[in-house]
């Protein structure tokens, strides 16, 4: 048996089928829903402002009847709102944090919340479960929601078919225009900055009264974005007009800052809203490591139940003004919030500048107005009808009893009002209902005295639907009462860019002193007196040797020298601090040198307004004086041709402010003193020079120093008046 089993052939499998499918179809059919589904059911958001799972989680607390009454549990609310938005509890709670007043994220926030939520301006603050914390609608929220129980908007099947939901929320004002909104969908996105309520009520009252209105009288009207967190905003004309023309563009923020006298310590007190305090504080911090940032002393995060506060203490004779200035260029302290007004116009997203988004929501608030004007014209009229049936019997109300006793059979109680009255079904059916202690002249008579304002209220309706100027006027009411009722002071600041004074890059520059040190194979290292203590022997490359080691400060510069004629200026503030046990920078790779390419010289030359003069001496005797000016040390030119004298090799360079004594030696051991006053200056860089010492034939220059005690004891005897000299004789 078990044999058999061994020899059965093994089943057949079939083959799979392969079906051939262009990628574009694969595209349409498989991917393309989805992209689709983000673009219109997540990510952005429509006229109204609202992204769908905002708008689930406002409507649903609205049916919860939070608009009024006391506060509910969050998790409640998030249970409830799992009815239309089925993405999970945590992306719903997520939602409702940004909508409370407690995280601060929007300028008029739309849920009352009590508990920790977090903070906008905050990476680290997280807020608390939402079994801990408790949420009703804002009062502020009551505007979202003006005429949804009277057909303003559409409403359509939840996801289960179970319940409805609004397209849309019949906002009285433009909240696309006051809301933040960030959003990120399958190849667009969304970056819609707030604006001020009241200008943006202003602009669209403007618009309402005046269709043709320019973009250039919007910006007199609604003058620049306004940010909950507050700052400064720089303003550039030019720059805030393409945005409102085109919907994109860039928006620049500063931080407000107050400066402590009394304790010498800046309390930033609010920041642009794109970055966070941990941000801020990382990078201050970062700088201060690294030793580009030396006068604060510690940072620290002060926020209390007073608000945001971010608190630098700063070394005694800091300048703040000037420290902020650095600041503000080195850290988020002032940063872009980037704009991309693209949202849903009738579910299809795109792109508009400012007075566009204006004009589209005129228009939705207009249907909307439209239809809620048409649904209470319905039910007046409907009322009215209703009324006029029951003031026909109001002559005969004998009758209409009559009628009713009479009648042997209910289903004809109806008819025969209609017959006797000459009534509509409704009104027969209307008064058929009426109680009987109701039928009664008093009852009847106090019913209908509404008539007449029902027929002058009805009259006031049918004008305003007919008339597109009422409609308008009826909307910029509301406008002006929004304003009026739930305007504030603006937040944001606004500076003209042109009132901003940038320093120069050397005025940021910290200074300090260091000890440069430079190896002939380029090897540069920048270090601290304080690193310096106790550990000053500098760690070379085997068979590498120091070219250059000067004592200077942060601002100095440095000029490196070639042999192939070339002058590298590098300035030592844009080096980090180093150690004197490590090897340093490697400078030929970071400036980019030719291969081969090899340092002949090197100097240390003064920075901020330095006014000297370089004096090159070379191996032949030669020697000039150049102007530091010629080489222009004040650009960021990574290096400068013909900065030397080719025709022999350079054998030193020195910068002089006042005049140097420099003690020449040659192989031959002859050596002269002289005075760089004797030394002619050229007028440009790369100049050969003259001839300081004479020189025998096959002799050459050996070493040339400002030190000549080091080669002896008596340099008076070598100092000669005038060039060329003739070499003394060396003991």
């Amino acid at each position: 048996m078990a044999k058999e089993k061994k020899d059965k052939a093994p089943l057949a499998v079939p083959a799979a089928t392969v079906l051939e499918q262009p990628i574009t179809e694969t595209i349409e059919s498989n991917y393309m829903p989805y992209v689709m589904s983000v673009i219109i059911s997540r990510a952005l958001p429509a006229i109204d402002g609202f992204k769908p799972s905002h708008r689930k989680l406002l409507y649903t607390m609205y049916q919860m009847g939070l608009l009024s009454g006391h506060r509910t549990k969050s998790a409640n609310v998030v249970g409830q709102t799992m009815r239309l938005n089925p993405h999970g509890d945590a992306a719903i709670y997520e939602t409702l944090v940004r909508l409370t007043r407690g995280n601060e994220t929007l300028l008029h926030p739309f849920i009352d919340s009590k508990g920790s939520f977090g903070k906008q301006y905050s990476r680290d603050m997280a807020y608390a479960a939402s079994r801990y914390t408790e949420v009703k609608l804002d009062s502020f929220a009551v505007e979202l929601f003006e005429g949804i129980d009277r057909n303003a908007v559409d409403f359509v099947p939840n996801y289960d078919n179970t319940t409805t939901e609004p397209v849309y929320l019949p906002t009285t004002f433009p909240n696309i225009l006051v809301s933040p909104t960030i959003g990120i969908a399958v190849g667009m996105a969304c970056s819609i900055c707030p604006f001020h309520l009241g200008e943006v009520c202003d602009g669209a009252i403007a618009l309402l009264r005046n269709p043709q209105l320019t973009v250039e009288k919007l910006l007199s009207i609604i003058k620049a974005p306004d940010f909950p967190g507050g700052g400064l905003l720089v303003y550039d004309r030019e720059q805030m007009q393409s945005l409102y023309e085109t919907g994109t563009g860039s928006v620049r923020l500063r931080a407000q800052y107050r400066y402590d006298k009394k304790q010498n310590a800046i309390d930033i007190l609010q920041i642009p809203y794109s970055t966070t305090i941990e941000s801020i504080m990382k990078k201050i911090t970062d700088l201060v490591k690294i030793g580009r940032i030396r006068s604060i002393v510690d940072v620290r995060d002060a926020i209390d139940v007073n608000g945001f506060k971010l608190t630098l203490d700063l070394r005694k004779d800091t300048d703040p003004e000037l420290l902020m200035a650095k600041l503000y260029r080195l850290t988020p302290l002032e940063d872009s919030f980037d704009c991309n007004f693209t949202l849903l116009i009738d579910d299809t997203p795109r792109q508009l500048g400012l007075l566009a988004i204006l004009q589209e929501w005129v228009n939705f608030r207009m249907g909307c107005v439209r239809r809620e004007l048409q649904f209470t014209l319905d039910k007046k009229s409907e009322k009215l009808h209703l009324l006029l049936g029951l003031a026909t019997i109001l002559l005969d109300i004998d009758t209409s009893i009559r009628i009713i006793r009479s009648t042997e059979v209910e289903s004809q109680v109806v008819p025969n009002l209609m017959q006797a009255f000459s009534l509509s079904r409704t009104q027969a059916e209307y008064i058929a209902e009426i109680k009987l202690r109701h039928l009664n002249r008093e009852y009847i008579m106090n019913r209908i005295t509404e008539i007449e304002t029902l027929q002058a209220e009805i009259a006031e309706l049918e004008r305003t639907l007919k008339d597109e100027l009422l409609l308008k006027a009826l909307i910029a009411d509301q406008l002006a009462a929004v304003k009026k009722k739930y305007g504030k002071p603006r937040r944001t600041a606004i500076i003209d860019a042109a009132d901003i004074s940038e320093p120069d890059d050397d005025d940021l520059i910290e200074n300090y002193a260091v000890r440069v040190v430079l190896t002939r194979e380029g090897y540069f290292k920048k270090i601290t007196p304080q690193s310096l203590k106790g550990n000053d022997e500098q760690k070379l490359k085997e068979g590498d040797e120091i070219l250059l080691e000067a004592d200077t400060e942060n601002v100095a510069q440095v000029y490196l020298f070639t042999d192939r004629g070339y002058l590298y200026p590098i300035k030592i503030s844009d080096y980090e601090v180093s150690k004197a046990s490590v090897l340093g920078e490697y400078l030929p790779a970071a400036l980019d040198m030719e291969q081969d390419e090899q340092l002949v010289a090197a100097l240390c030359v003064p920075g901020r307004e330095a006014d000297g003069r370089l004096v090159f001496v070379y191996q032949n005797g030669a020697g000039i004086k150049t102007p530091l000016a010629a080489f222009d040390s004040h650009t960021r030119r990574r290096r400068i041709a013909q900065a030397i004298s080719q025709q022999a090799p350079l054998l030193g360079v020195f910068y002089e402010e006042v005049h140097l004594d420099l003690l020449l030696c040659s192989d031959a051991r002859r050596a002269v003193l002289l005075s760089t006053a004797l030394i002619p200056e050229a007028s440009g860089k790369g100049a050969a020079g003259v001839c300081l010492m004479k020189l025998s034939r096959g002799e050459l220059l050996q070493s040339v120093s400002p030190d000549a005690a080091a080669y002896t004891d008596t340099p008076e005897r070598l100092r000669r008046q005038s060039i060329p000299a003739a070499g003394v004789k060396l003991p």
